[in-house]
């Protein structure tokens, strides 16, 4: 994370966390990594890959590298590489992805694209409300 010998942070490995007893309103712009164990209400872009954990919930759409769900996520969802819905999760949205991975016990309702990793993605969600 910190590099020492030339005194910078290299925000590609930072991690962003929103704890349970927190409540984010209004879009998020997370430049390294994010995990979300409170409330977001409000798009999340930039990120280089998103967690919802089990108590998560987010109502907005979430752009990033990678996104995995284990809470619930109302909006949808972008992203260049990967999107997992695991057990118990709840997805109400739309997907965009080269890969999607959903574990038995996951819920989505909405419909996927799965599409090379070649568009930027948070040009994707820009001007897009939460469904």
């Amino acid at each position: 994370m910190f590099d020492a010998k030339e005194g910078r942070f290299d925000s590609n490995e930072s991690m962003t966390l929103i704890g349970e007893e927190a409540y984010v309103h209004g879009q998020l712009a997370a430049k390294g990594s994010l995990r979300v164990e409170g409330s977001v209400e409000g798009d999340i872009t930039d990120a280089v890959s998103v967690e919802i954990g089990k108590k998560g919930r987010v109502k907005g759409n979430v752009a990033a590298e990678t996104v995995s769900i284990a809470g619930e996520l109302e909006g949808d969802v972008v992203a260049s590489r990967t999107v997992e819905i695991l057990a118990q999760a709840r997805l109400h949205g739309n997907v965009r992805a080269p890969n999607l991975r959903v574990e038995d016990g996951a819920f989505f309702e909405g419909t996927c694209t799965m599409r090379g990793g070649d568009e930027p993605v948070a040009a994707s969600v820009k001007g897009r409300n939460a469904a």
